[in-house]
């Protein structure tokens, strides 16, 4: 009877750890295999923009790793609509993954981490301005993407400024990593690396920079 009422009590949550399971017991686990990846979008032609999406918005909703899927974009897309499509997509993902939980599984995440010290600086920060909280957040590619998309969900913020702010957030990123997949695969065909040096080095520099601007303001 004990099993059967925490069965029910944590049905979504299992729910959701059923669908992670089958995701690695079935071959959607290729997803998370950059050759397997590369080798199928190259071969698409008109279909590989939709399935790139798709399936990074999947992933992402899943709560797993997106860095394979953004290289991935810059290697097979080039930069430019490498940065573009891996934005659009992280974006629907990341709206995805905080519908998902403010609506379905927020009651039980509340219960799980609803006191978090985290959270409760979240939640004070947000009553000032939640635009900027989102864009900080979302600015350094070191930040957890996942779990924000999660401990966002918990809070009170609006949707819209969510999304706009994970939008706009995540482009610097986003082109950084972009940028590694385009130079690294022109790097190993025997072409010039200084770009991916340059790549290298500004994804040091974007994640380093909130270290740097906090330690700026204080001395401020």
């Amino acid at each position: 009877m004990r099993l059967k009422h925490l069965l029910r009590k944590n049905f979504l949550p299992l729910l959701l750890l059923g669908a992670i399971l089958l995701f690695f017991t079935t071959p959607l686990r290729n997803l998370l295999n950059q050759e397997i990846l590369s080798f199928w979008l190259q071969r698409l032609g008109i279909w590989a923009v939709p399935l790139f999406i798709s399936t990074y918005v999947l992933v992402t909703v899943l709560g797993l790793p997106i860095t394979i899927h953004t290289l991935t974009g810059g290697m097979v897309f080039g930069l430019g609509w490498g940065s573009l499509w891996s934005t659009l997509a992280a974006t629907l993902g990341a709206v995805g993954a905080f519908c998902l939980t403010r609506y379905l599984f927020r009651d039980w995440a509340a219960a799980k981490f609803g006191q978090h010290k985290l959270l409760k600086k979240w939640h004070q920060a947000l009553e000032h301005n939640p635009f900027s909280l989102v864009l900080s957040l979302r600015f350094a590619p070191i930040a957890p993407f996942n779990i924000i998309n999660f401990l966002l969900a918990l809070t009170a913020i609006n949707l819209k400024i969510y999304t706009l702010g994970t939008l706009i957030g995540v482009i610097p990123g986003t082109i950084a990593y972009t940028w590694l997949g385009a130079s690294g695969k022109t790097a190993l065909q025997g072409s010039d690396a200084s770009s991916f040096i340059l790549a290298s080095v500004f994804l040091v520099f974007l994640s380093v920079s909130p270290l740097l601007f906090k330690r700026w303001w204080k001395m401020k």
